[in-house]
């Protein structure tokens, strides 16, 4: 663990110093971060300007979970940098051989080559809308709910992790370059919202297929109090190593696969 924990600092020191090298990069990813988040922001206001509640959901309480959801979605954009470029730089190109070579895990060292420390902003912005939202309600916090915090945070980024991992480990059984990540990416969107707002072939999809109403909606319900939703908050955690796992074992099927670009 020492020596992981040494890894993991040294990939940090690396980072900073290419953004040092190209502070403009650093600054435009700032830049693109906060006006995603502040288009998010907008389109909810719209939304409510023309209704009081979505499906019973107030507006303080559906910002609130969009709070919660750029929680789990700052690490994980953190650490996805690597996840993105597995089919096309890793295995098409051949740069996976660079990482099987070295003496350390290989899955640890394809996230942090692909850190990136900027997207962690969002955690800044996700706490600021959760206690704006919080004032707003009249939530109370009880004194082991931060510690929930963390432990729902982390099952809802192993979530996202295991989901957008185990279809880029598709890579390793065809040769698309993009991969199908993208097509991912707008489903992403919807666990930012109450899952009892779709219709039911969403709701089925957003909970156990791709389970993106873990990474925001679900837990958030936790801290609204709403208690049937409470179960499946829970399970947070749960779902969140389930789904790392299955991307682990498709991650070591997918390395038998592989033989590298040849000489």
């Amino acid at each position: 663990m020492t020596f992981y924990w040494q890894l993991f600092w040294s990939y940090v020191a690396q980072y900073a110093k290419g953004r040092l090298a190209y502070r403009a990069d650093f600054v435009a990813g700032l830049i693109s971060d906060v006006l995603y988040q502040s288009v998010a922001i907008i389109f909810m206001l719209v939304v409510f300007q023309q209704v009081p509640t979505l499906a019973g959901w107030r507006q303080e309480e559906v910002f609130f979970i969009y709070g919660y959801f750029l929680w789990p979605y700052a690490f994980f954009g953190c650490l996805s940098g690597g996840v993105w470029d597995l089919t096309d730089r890793y295995i098409v190109k051949g740069e996976l051989d660079r990482l099987l070579v070295r003496p350390a895990n290989s899955l640890f060292q394809l996230m942090l080559e692909g850190v990136a420390m900027e997207s962690l902003v969002g955690l800044v912005t996700g706490t600021a809308i959760m206690a704006w939202a919080g004032s707003q309600l009249d939530l109370a916090w009880r004194w082991y709910d931060p510690f929930l915090m963390l432990i729902l945070t982390a099952g809802s980024t192993l979530v996202y992790l295991g989901v957008y991992f185990s279809f880029a480990c598709l890579g390793f059984w065809y040769d698309g370059r993009t991969g199908i990540l993208p097509l991912l990416w707008n489903l992403n969107n919807y666990g930012r919202y109450p899952v009892s707002i779709y219709n039911q072939a969403l709701k089925v999809l957003l909970s156990w297929v791709l389970p993106f109403a873990f990474v925001g909606f679900f837990p958030a319900a936790y801290f609204l109090r709403r208690e049937a939703f409470l179960f499946w908050a829970a399970a947070t955690p749960l779902m969140g190593l389930a789904f790392f796992g299955l991307a682990v074992l498709l991650w070591r099927a997918g390395l038998k696969r592989y033989h590298g670009t040849g000489s």
